[in-house]
Protein backbone atom coordinates (compact mmCIF):
# COMPACT_ATOMS: atom_id res chain seq x y z
CA UNK A 1 0.00 0.00 0.00
CA UNK A 2 2.79 2.09 0.59
CA UNK A 3 4.69 1.37 -2.14
CA UNK A 4 1.70 2.89 -4.23
CA UNK A 5 1.52 6.37 -2.43
CA UNK A 6 5.55 6.82 -2.81
CA UNK A 7 5.57 6.18 -6.60
CA UNK A 8 3.56 8.87 -7.39
CA UNK A 9 5.01 12.06 -8.11
CA UNK A 10 3.44 15.59 -8.29
CA UNK A 11 4.04 17.24 -11.18
CA UNK A 12 4.77 21.34 -10.51
CA UNK A 13 2.98 24.20 -12.61
CA UNK A 14 5.00 26.63 -14.21
CA UNK A 15 4.47 29.38 -11.82
CA UNK A 16 5.23 27.14 -8.85
CA UNK A 17 8.78 25.97 -10.82
CA UNK A 18 9.43 29.46 -11.69
CA UNK A 19 8.83 30.64 -7.44
CA UNK A 20 11.33 27.76 -6.61
CA UNK A 21 14.01 29.04 -9.37
CA UNK A 22 13.81 32.35 -8.46
CA UNK A 23 14.29 31.20 -4.87
CA UNK A 24 17.50 29.61 -6.02
CA UNK A 25 18.84 32.12 -8.66
CA UNK A 26 17.90 34.72 -5.50
CA UNK A 27 21.28 33.24 -3.68
CA UNK A 28 23.41 32.40 -6.60
CA UNK A 29 23.05 36.07 -7.86
CA UNK A 30 23.95 37.34 -3.80
CA UNK A 31 26.78 35.13 -4.31
CA UNK A 32 28.14 36.69 -7.40
CA UNK A 33 27.58 40.27 -5.72
CA UNK A 34 29.30 39.84 -2.81
CA UNK A 35 32.64 38.21 -4.57
CA UNK A 36 32.74 41.63 -6.64
CA UNK A 37 32.03 43.56 -3.47
CA UNK A 38 34.72 41.55 -1.84
CA UNK A 39 36.52 42.17 -5.27
CA UNK A 40 35.98 46.46 -4.91
CA UNK A 41 37.02 45.90 -0.46
CA UNK A 42 40.17 44.19 -2.14
CA UNK A 43 41.10 46.58 -4.93
CA UNK A 44 40.52 49.65 -2.95
CA UNK A 45 42.04 48.76 0.41
CA UNK A 46 45.22 46.33 -0.87
CA UNK A 47 46.24 45.20 -4.46
CA UNK A 48 44.27 46.86 -7.88
CA UNK A 49 45.22 43.77 -9.81
CA UNK A 50 44.16 40.94 -6.92
CA UNK A 51 40.75 43.28 -6.47
CA UNK A 52 40.27 42.77 -10.41
CA UNK A 53 40.95 38.57 -10.32
CA UNK A 54 37.84 38.70 -7.83
CA UNK A 55 35.37 41.42 -9.75
CA UNK A 56 35.94 39.13 -12.74
CA UNK A 57 35.12 35.93 -10.88
CA UNK A 58 31.91 37.46 -9.51
CA UNK A 59 31.65 38.70 -13.14
CA UNK A 60 31.66 35.42 -14.33
CA UNK A 61 29.73 33.38 -12.06
CA UNK A 62 26.70 36.46 -12.98
CA UNK A 63 26.82 35.85 -16.23
CA UNK A 64 27.24 32.11 -16.34
CA UNK A 65 23.99 32.14 -14.31
CA UNK A 66 22.63 34.51 -16.27
CA UNK A 67 22.93 31.96 -19.05
CA UNK A 68 21.52 29.27 -16.89
CA UNK A 69 18.98 31.27 -16.67
CA UNK A 70 17.84 31.74 -20.51
CA UNK A 71 18.62 28.01 -21.19
CA UNK A 72 15.57 27.18 -18.53
CA UNK A 73 12.88 29.51 -19.38
CA UNK A 74 13.67 28.30 -23.12
CA UNK A 75 13.50 24.86 -21.60
CA UNK A 76 10.29 25.23 -19.90
CA UNK A 77 8.42 26.78 -22.44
Amino acid sequence: MMDKKMKIKRKLSQSEEFEIMKLVLDKVLWLGFIIMGYGLYISITKDYTDGVYYLAAGAVVLIIFAWFIVKEFERIR
